[in-house]
């Protein structure tokens, strides 16, 4: 728990920059998957593949978003 309302505020800017960060990351993710498949096999399965991870790294970029923002949350109740 920060100290002093300086380190409160670096904090705050912190969570801030994070929270946009992740937002931007979700986008581009989000981006990624409405692309459509390859016509050919090989490479459908490689970019299903592909999804599969990019899924995994939106869902744990979407749960670190939420906790970002409960603490932003905390933030503001002060």
């Amino acid at each position: 728990m920060p100290n002093t309302k300086h380190e409160s505020e670096e904090e705050r800017a912190r969570l801030l920059t994070q929270r946009d960060e992740l937002r931007e990351r979700l986008q581009r993710i989000e981006k990624d998957l409405r692309q459509p498949l390859d016509a050919d096999s090989q490479e459908r399965a490689i970019q299903l593949e592909n999804r599969e991870v990019l899924e995994g790294i939106a869902r744990a970029a979407a749960e670190d978003l939420a906790r970002v923002e409960q603490r932003l949350a905390a933030f503001a109740k002060r």
